[in-house]
Formats: C-alpha cells, sequence, structure tokens
C-alpha cells in the first residue's frame, strides 16, 4: 500500500480533499490514475474510496508554495467524476479555493497576523489570483470559527475572497463570442443567452424563456430527465461556440456550467433568483465562480442579467439560491476589478490514505 497523506477540508458549500502535489507521485501512475482510485471512481456510489458520490463532494484541491513572486500558494483544482474514469482540470472551484488559506497558515506555510492574515492564492487552472483574508485573533486560526453562510448549518472560519481581474481567465475574453447576448437553441427554439468567462465559463438563460422561474428545487430540475438533456444540448453547444471544446462530444462535464436566472419577488432583498447546474444536476447552493460570473454580467448593457436588474449592480449583487442568500461585492482596486465574496471554511479530518500497489 501508498500511504497518502491528505486533509479533509469544507470549504463553503463543498468538501475537499486537500493534497500537496509531492504526495501524490507515484511510480507508474498518473496523478488522474491517483486520484481516481482514490475517490473510487468509476462507480456512482465511489463505495471504495472517498469520493462523497454527488459533484459537490468529489473534488481535490492540490496545493504547493509558490514558486512566483505573484502569490504565497499555487493551488490547482480537480473535478473527479463519479460515474465515469476522468478527471476535470478546465477550471476552478470558488468554494473549494476558500480551503487553501487556511491549510496554509495551519502548515505554516504563512506567518499569521496578529488579527487578519492575508493570503495571495494563484489557481493555476485558470492563472486567476485570489486574495483570501483570514481572521486570526492573537496570531491564531479561529477553531471551528463564527462564520455562517447559506447551506451550510454549522460555523467556520471567515474567508474573504477577492478575485482579481477575473475576466477571461479560461478563454482570454469576458465575453467569448465578443458580445454580450447570443442566441442558443433549446428544444428546438431560439432562446438569449449570455456567454460569459470570469471566475470560470457560465452560459446564463433567462428562466422565463425555458418555461421556469428560477425559483425551483431540486426535485423540479433534476427530476425532469428531458429538460436536463435540453439544457446540457445548450451547454455543449456553448462550449464550441466559447471555444472550450473542438465539438459537442468533447466538452467537459464541469465546465462550462450554466445559470438560470429569474426575477426576485417585489418584497426579496434579493436581485435575483439563481439556479446553477453543476455536473448535470442542480447546485445545492451557488458555485462562487459562477457568483462571480454573474456579477461580472450586471455590469455590462445586453447581458440577460442586466436585463432582469431593478437596482444598479455596480457594487455587487445578492442572489437567492436553494440554499438562502449569497451577497457579493465588486470594486476597483489599483485599476483592477475585483470581485468579492465571504466563504467559511473548516478541516473536518487529517487523514491518510491508503493506495493499493496495483489495480
Amino acid at each position: 500500500m501508498y500511504k497518502i497523506p491528505a486533509a479533509w477540508m469544507r470549504g463553503g458549500t463543498s468538501k475537499c480533499w486537500v493534497f500537496e502535489w509531492d504526495n501524490l507521485q507515484v511510480p507508474g501512475k498518473s496523478v488522474d490514475e491517483v486520484l481516481l482510485r482514490l475517490f473510487g471512481s468509476p462507480d456512482y456510489r465511489q463505495i471504495d474510496g472517498v469520493g462523497g458520490g454527488t459533484s459537490t463532494t468529489s473534488k481535490a484541491v492540490i496545493l504547493s508554495r509558490s514558486l512566483s513572486d505573484r502569490a504565497d500558494v499555487d493551488y490547482t483544482f480537480a473535478q473527479v467524476a463519479i460515474d465515469e474514469q476522468r478527471v476535470d482540470w478546465g477550471s476552478n472551484c470558488g468554494n473549494c479555493s476558500a480551503v487553501v488559506a487556511p491549510y496554509a497558515i495551519q502548515r505554516g506555510w504563512v506567518a499569521p497576523g496578529q488579527e487578519v492574515t492575508s493570503v495571495r492564492t494563484l489557481n493555476t487552472n485558470t492563472d486567476q489570483l485570489i486574495l483570501q483574508k483570514v481572521s486570526t485573533p492573537d496570531g491564531k486560526l479561529q477553531d471551528p470559527g463564527t462564520q455562517m453562510i447559506p447551506g451550510v448549518p454549522f460555523p467556520g472560519l471567515s474567508v474573504g475572497m477577492g478575485f482579481l481581474d477575473p475576466a477571461g481567465r479560461s478563454t482570454g475574453k469576458l465575453f467569448p463570442t465578443g458580445e454580450p447576448v447570443e442566441k442558443v437553441t433549446f428544444d428546438g427554439r431560439e432562446v438569449s443567452a449570455t456567454l460569459i468567462d470570469a471566475g470560470a465559463p457560465l452560459i446564463i438563460l433567462d428562466a422565463e424563456s425555458i418555461g421556469l422561474t428560477g425559483n425551483e428545487t431540486a426535485e423540479d430540475i433534476d427530476g425532469q430527465p428531458s429538460l436536463l438533456v435540453h439544457l446540457d444540448d445548450v451547454r455543449r453547444d456553448a462550449a464550441v461556440r466559447m471555444g472550450l471544446a473542438a465539438t459537442r462530444a468533447e466538452a467537459a462535464r464541469a465546465i462550462p456550467k450554466l445559470a438560470l436566472v429569474g426575477k426576485a419577488g417585489r418584497d426579496d432583498e434579493a436581485d435575483l433568483n439563481v439556479r446553477m447546474l453543476s455536473m448535470g444536476r442542480l447546485h445545492p447552493a451557488l458555485a462562487i465562480t459562477g457568483s462571480v460570473a454573474l456579477t461580472m454580467a450586471a455590469q455590462h448593457e445586453g447581458t440577460v442579467v442586466r436585463d432582469l436588474l431593478t437596482t444598479d449592480p455596480s457594487s455587487g449583487l445578492i442572489m437567492r439560491t436553494p440554499a438562502g442568500l449569497v451577497q457579493t461585492w465588486a470594486e476597483i482596486s489599483d485599476g483592477v476589478p475585483v470581485v468579492g465574496t465571504i466563504r467559511s471554511a473548516r478541516l473536518i479530518a487529517d487523514a491518510e490514505l491508503l493506495l493499493p500497489e496495483s489495480w
């Protein structure tokens, strides 16, 4: 058996296994092969591994001290497929990003400040720099912390995350097709969509245009196989138009994601209702990279998001998700746009995973 050191951490509304790059180097095996076997994939239950059997619990974050002057820590995100023998490396997970700063402080890679510790983190999937700020009163991490967020019933460490200049990190453009709105085909008819790359690539549809409201539950969406097929058709076509895949068949499962947006109720403090799909199912809350893309879309005329708003989106958005309200903020810092939000994180376990020598 190979013994693989790992930490099990919750970041936002996701759970992630956290590794250091050197610990995943197994003779004769690729990192993809190692992750798939550790997680127990392909198997929809992941019964013989540490995967949780859902898209939000089959994730890995791989860390190293940064080799560049831009950051303190480099990290790479991996979405481990559940019933497929595949690992997606094409994008970032904003929720899992929240584990990076606490891990680096706990491991002594970054010295804690007396009140707040700032950690410059670089996501290598997208070349995205995220400034993370963690509360460290008296130079110590709080345990377990007091920050509550929608979709998590218990508190954790507060992690403020600011995405610096997030536009075009995967495709080179905020709007990969050059336009803030495009026509896409849904179930044989044309509807408007915004194809945007900010934080991560995202397709945004007006829920009403496809017969929905943006208030749907997981049962409402996941219980309609034909709806999921039509939405995935839109997503695969958009992946080609955004330059993320050469053909529909080659489109990754993890990117682009797709968000359905709708007008919030008249008395609702939210600006928008949002329902996001991830790995072919409704996300239980909201991908943080998706919230970044939605916030950036709101700031540009002609997008699907902007056309639904009745308030000024220049300082951020309040979005109602299946788990509750998610709030973002937006500002310009040293001439660079920054979009941020607050997440929470918690170390669940330090572990030693046992990997068979052959499989």
